[in-house]
């Protein structure tokens, strides 16, 4: 073989594929990867980086939006309603299914400090990450750059919430755009059967803990 296609061939050794031993798990434990149905859907697993809370990389070997079936698809409608109103617009997920083994890393870099309420104790159960039903997202414009939320991803401060918005606004904390993001967010995501949670205006679940406990198994 000439030398300059071996060369070619070898930089494509640097780009995974299908492979990798976690995005292999999920898909024998029956999770689907949202980028194979619909690849317009952006990602950007913060986990899989030190780009979150932690400040640690926890996610090895995984590439790509992987949940269960009902969760993506719920996921590819609130896409097509965003895309309806702002065709260059593009829901962009942080993270997705968390296998156990992650969400016990996870909980031993928080135990014993104070960001213990931010992360499911495994030994409860974990949560709706844990069963493939709950996604992060915010969205990006044409340009692929985040729409600005009132906080980054992860932010656990009071500008995070969405219970009093409003007073936010008023106080100025978050801007009436950024609050008009939100509900933007909310109201693809809401209408597509995700349900919302008070502290954080990135997280939606798609069914209900005990909903996710009848129909479901924790990832491993």
């Amino acid at each position: 073989m000439y030398p300059f296609l071996l060369s070619i061939l070898s930089l494509f050794s640097f780009f995974p594929t299908t492979g990798g031993e976690l995005n292999n798990s999920l898909q024998s434990q029956g999770l689907v990867n949202v980028r194979e149905i619909d690849p317009s859907i952006r990602m950007d697993l913060k986990y899989a980086s030190t780009d979150n809370f932690l400040g640690e990389k926890v996610y090895e070997g995984i590439w790509g939006i992987w949940l269960q079936q009902e969760a993506a698809d719920k996921l590819v409608l609130a896409q097509r309603y965003l895309r309806e109103q702002y065709p260059g617009y593009a829901i962009i997920v942080y993270d997705a299914a968390r296998p156990m083994s992650v969400q016990r890393k996870m909980w031993d870099l928080v135990k014993g400090t104070n960001k213990t309420n931010y992360v499911s104790n495994p030994a409860k159960g974990g949560g709706l990450h844990n069963y493939g039903m709950a996604v992060d997202v915010s969205i990006v414009d044409e340009h692929g750059i985040a729409l600005p939320m009132g906080s980054d991803f992860d932010y656990f401060g009071t500008e995070a919430h969405i219970n009093k918005e409003e007073e936010l606004v008023a106080s100025g904390k978050i801007t009436q755009q950024e609050l008009q993001n939100r509900r933007l967010l909310r109201d693809v995501m809401t209408q597509a059967g995700f349900r919302t949670i008070l502290y954080e205006w990135w997280h939606f679940n798609a069914c209900t803990k005990a909903e996710a406990q009848a129909r479901y198994k924790l990832i491993d």
